[in-house]
């Protein structure tokens, strides 16, 4: 692993960096091999139950490396994990993962940056992020799931409002878009990720990952497959194997912190 993706594990949660503070972590050949490589590498570690995404101040990432692309060092085709590799290979930005993982956005997050954060389970928002998808102004296409997933997220109309104008969006309002779930201070953005990550490992981890996995089935498919696959999940869960001690032996503790959340 080079030094342009850092990798910190503590806690049974993994801290993923994007390291090129100097050119606000834009995404070059090295961070497009290193970052997929990196992710697999968490979400295949026994010692990881939750990882995080984030950016070297100053920013989450400006995007691809133009220098690099303007420079026709890029080829054909070439996407994230290799040189002229098949985006057939994974898709998006980010390789299939079955652990969470939590995007923390700490600064600008442009176009293929923000593709990238769009890629995340769900994303955390630091008050100096700002989101701006600016493909049209470069003159070039999306193809890591902008399109897809900045739609799901904050609706159609509003998305192609991003896409065609390429207007920075801030913290505050795409939290009112629902771009992102929380705004938080800047020097508390990792500390509160950490901590949801915490709330996290204290879960059902095998529960966890089945969660994440069912929104994404679900997510990819029309509404009323989306019932009748939901449905099969739960029946398939509760069969051969389900044990309802399990659920006793943590009922007490779900109830006492629940407690304490209504009443803190």
């Amino acid at each position: 692993m080079s030094d342009v993706v850092l990798i910190d594990i503590a806690d049974r949660v993994a801290v993923i960096t994007l390291n090129r503070p100097d050119q606000r972590n834009a995404l070059n050949r090295d961070i497009r091999r290193e970052l997929p490589a990196a992710i697999t590498r968490c979400d295949t570690d026994d010692d990881v139950d939750v990882l995080i995404l984030t950016g070297a101040d100053p920013a989450f990432s400006a995007g691809v490396d133009l220098k690099e692309f303007g420079s026709g060092q890029v080829q054909q085709g070439e996407s994230f994990g290799g040189v002229a590799e098949s985006r057939d290979t994974f898709r998006g930005a980010l390789p299939p993962h079955t652990k969470p993982l939590i995007g923390a956005v700490n600064g600008v997050a442009v176009t293929g940056g923000f593709e990238v954060a769009l890629n995340c389970d769900f994303i955390i928002a630091s008050d100096r992020a700002r989101f701006a998808d600016t493909h049209a102004r470069v003159g070039v296409m999306p193809g890591w799931g902008l399109t897809v997933l900045l739609a799901q997220r904050i609706g159609v109309a509003r998305a192609k409002q991003m896409s065609v104008t390429g207007n920075y969006l801030d913290a505050q309002t795409a939290y009112e878009w629902s771009l992102v779930n929380e705004v938080v201070p800047h020097e508390e953005l990792l500390p509160h990720c950490r901590k949801l990550a915490a709330d996290i490992v204290s879960n059902d981890q095998l529960g966890v990952r089945r969660m994440i996995r069912t929104y994404d089935e679900v997510t990819g498919t029309t509404v009323d497959e989306g019932w009748k696959i939901e449905a099969r999940v739960s029946r398939d869960w509760e069969g051969p194997g389900f044990d309802p001690a399990s659920i006793e032996s943590r009922r007490m503790k779900i109830v006492e912190r629940g407690r304490n959340q209504i009443n803190p």
